[in-house]
């Protein structure tokens, strides 16, 4: 071996020093850098050289460098944080709509709603007091508005989640473009002939993108030989190389919303995402939201249509001389039994009572009207129903242009109000109601109330006559319910709250379970791929040795040789 030998011997130790510290330098300058993989130095021995019939090695070089990375770990992790941000973000819906329902505030729906039916209990004391009447019909609108409130503010999280939809499409497809065009990237790099390196900062790149996309929605990422990564949801593909497929957005009509729903574009095939942020979205949105928006809806008919039962029912300290329905039926459907006329709320087979008096010489009558709904030939029709009143002594019943049943004295002098319905055909059309809607947006009071409330239907037997009808309206919540076969309103309500808090409860420990899970996989990929400055530090140490060593060594072969050069 002459001295040029063992001099490439120490050039090459040296090189293999210097890249080794250079690495390690990176590793401790990204300690704190999300997503960055740990870089190792892949050191072979140098080709040999022929001496005489001697093989002799010519030291050490460097191979590549590479990423300490696990795949199998990378794709474990990237379902995980799939995960947990579906769960987070149905624990985030939950939380809100506990918040808007603040059952533990002094705002809340069964606050109201005592509140309201408090308020009736005060007539029975004071029945001739206009002014307690008046109380009960203003707690009443705040029971309403509430309702309307609580339903409106539902509906903001409802829409707020539909355009973080379709952001999520915008978002998706930035990411698979960055993914498609960082593989052209990487594939270009390392397939060069000088190398076998990983493209370091560019596959750190597309691991940060992967994770972010993993995020949003559950992929599967694969990758191939050529060093690029496809991207697959369920059994659609969404980047091949250097190809990205784009994500569509379009608005269907659902439950009277329009829904963002995510298609591929070219082949209109349905995004079907089922973990990550976005399928958190759809299932707060329609299964979460939208489940309670029904409920609540439910909750505000049950309450309109049942406690609209009982109060018509009842007579207030003045009767009415006009009244028109609040519900029509279209003129096609106006010979039709009324329990298939197409109203909201449907009447069964029963009566009612019409009670009218004259102001003038405080004669009283009492007729009874029979609402037959039987499946008969002979059963009762809106037009029907609307002769029946007309032979009333007094009143007279048409049906308007549009549809509605309009109820009128015959004479100033004579006033009239309901009773003892069984059929529920006053509530049904909405003549003599409290409430008025048939949803929770739609909410309200009935406005002749809001003007008059005289005409709070306290009495059962007559108009002014006694306070039995505001009794049963004071005991309402307790009352049970023949649309909720036999639930009381209570527990009805108390079923709708208890939906969300448990669900909400259930929602919380998934998530935990989620996050639990997500760090165990975090410390486990910090072990392999995370950078620990100790074991840098030793590395550090060592390459620098290494450097020290071979600049040693170097030093005394240019001794020799000036030795040699001057002999």
């Amino acid at each position: 071996m002459t001295l040029f030998t063992s001099l490439q011997q120490s050039k090459n130790a040296l090189v293999a020093a210097q890249i080794g510290i250079q690495v390690t330098g990176n590793n401790i300058a990204n300690v704190n850098t999300p997503d960055y993989l740990r870089e190792r130095v892949i050191y072979t021995p140098a080709p040999t050289q022929s001496y005489g019939n001697l093989r002799l090695g010519m030291g050490v070089q460097v191979e590549a460098v590479v990423q300490q990375v696990d795949q199998f770990l990378e794709e474990r992790l990237r379902n995980s944080i799939s995960d947990l941000a579906n769960g987070e973000t149905q624990e985030s819906a939950y939380l809100q709509l506990e918040a808007l329902v603040g059952e533990l505030s002094d705002t809340d729906i069964s606050t109201s709603l005592n509140d309201f039916l408090g308020s009736i209990n005060d007539i029975l004391n004071q029945p001739e007091d206009v002014s307690v009447r008046n109380l009960s019909v203003l707690r009443g609108q705040t029971l309403a508005r509430d309702i309307s409130r609580l339903y409106g503010r539902a509906k903001e999280v409802h829409t707020d989640l539909n355009k973080q939809i379709k952001q999520a499409a915008t978002d998706i497809n930035s990411l698979l473009n960055d993914i498609a065009d960082l593989n052209v990237k990487i594939t270009t790099l390392e397939a060069g002939p000088i190398t076998k390196s990983d493209a370091i900062g560019l596959r750190d790149q597309r691991q940060r993108k992967l994770t972010q996309l993993a995020g949003i929605i559950d992929i599967k990422g694969v990758e191939q030989e050529n060093g690029s990564t496809s991207v697959f949801l369920g059994g659609e593909y969404l980047v091949i190389d250097g190809i990205a497929r784009q994500v569509e957005t379009k608005s269907v009509a659902e439950n009277g919303f329009n829904n963002v729903k995510l298609t591929l574009a070219g082949t209109d095939s349905p995004i079907l995402a089922s973990s990550g942020k976005l399928a958190g979205m759809i299932t707060s949105r329609d299964a979460i939201v939208g489940e309670f928006m029904n409920n609540l809806d439910d909750f505000a008919q049950t309450l309109t249509f049942e406690f609209n039962r009982v109060f018509s029912s009842g007579q207030g300290q003045t009767g009415y001389q006009t009244m028109t329905s609040e519900f029509f039926i279209d003129d096609a459907l106006s010979d039709q039994p009324l329990d298939q006329a197409g109203l909201t709320y449907t009447p069964t087979n029963g009566s009612f009572k019409i009670f009218t008096q004259n102001l003038q010489t405080g004669l009283k009558n009492t007729v009874d009207i029979s609402v037959k709904l039987n499946g008969l030939p002979d059963d009762t029709s809106l037009q029907g129903l609307a002769d029946a009143i007309s032979e009333v002594d007094g009143l007279t019943a048409s049906i308007s242009l549009d549809g509605h049943l309009q109820i009128d004295s015959d004479s100033q002098n004579v006033e009239f109000a309901f009773g003892s319905d069984t059929s529920g055909v006053l509530a049904a059309l909405g003549l003599g109601t409290f409430f008025t809607g048939t949803s929770a947006s739609t909410i309200d009071i009935q406005q002749v109330l809001k003007e008059d409330p005289s005409k709070f239907a306290a009495s059962k037997n007559g108009i002014g006559v006694d306070t039995d009808n505001a009794v049963e309206m004071a005991g309402f919540l307790d009352r049970p319910l023949d649309s909720r076969n036999g639930q009381t309103l209570d527990n009805v309500y108390a079923q709708l709250v208890g939906e969300v808090t448990q669900s909400a409860s259930v929602a919380k420990s998934v998530a935990e379970g989620y996050r639990v899970f997500k760090e165990t996989l975090d410390g486990q990929k910090q072990g392999l791929s995370g950078v620990s400055l100790d074991e840098e530090a030793v590395n550090l140490i060592t390459f620098q040795r290494q450097f020290q060593a071979a600049s040693r060594l170097i030093s005394v072969i240019d001794e020799l040789l000036e030795v040699l050069v001057n002999i």
